[in-house]
């Protein structure tokens, strides 16, 4: 256990010292633009608190969630030859669920930008 400790110190010693570093080697001014926010060249205009639409939320959802299936399928095929048959049907099944959900999200309007609202029984 006494190993853990030490190097615990020794972390602990050589946060300490870098943030002494910097404070002591760390430059100092304090000019009228040091606090203004400032991005790219362009001085910033209106709330950075900006409200998106749920629907953003959703489609950035359903990107990870199919973006995430096709590294499953990227894996499938690099081991694709080792697998087998059985395998190239699973990955089938696999991509026709994965078609199946697309289909249901466009029908249900999931994937629909516009204002209007609609609904589907």
């Amino acid at each position: 256990m006494w190993p853990l400790g030490v190097y615990f110190a020794i972390v602990l010693l050589l946060v300490a010292g870098m943030l002494l570093v910097s404070y002591l080697l760390g430059e100092r001014h304090r000019e009228p633009a040091t606090d203004s926010p400032y991005e790219g060249g362009i001085l910033s205009e209106g709330s950075a608190r900006v409200r998106l639409p749920a629907k953003f939320y959703l489609v950035a959802v359903f990107f990870v969630i199919f973006d995430l299936e096709a590294v499953f399928l990227f894996a499938w095929a690099v081991a694709a030859r080792q697998l087998g048959w059985p395998a190239y049907w699973e990955a089938v099944v696999f991509v026709g669920v994965l078609v199946a959900a697309l289909g249901y999200l466009w029908r249900i309007g999931a994937l629909d930008w516009s204002q209007s609202v609609r609904h589907t029984r």
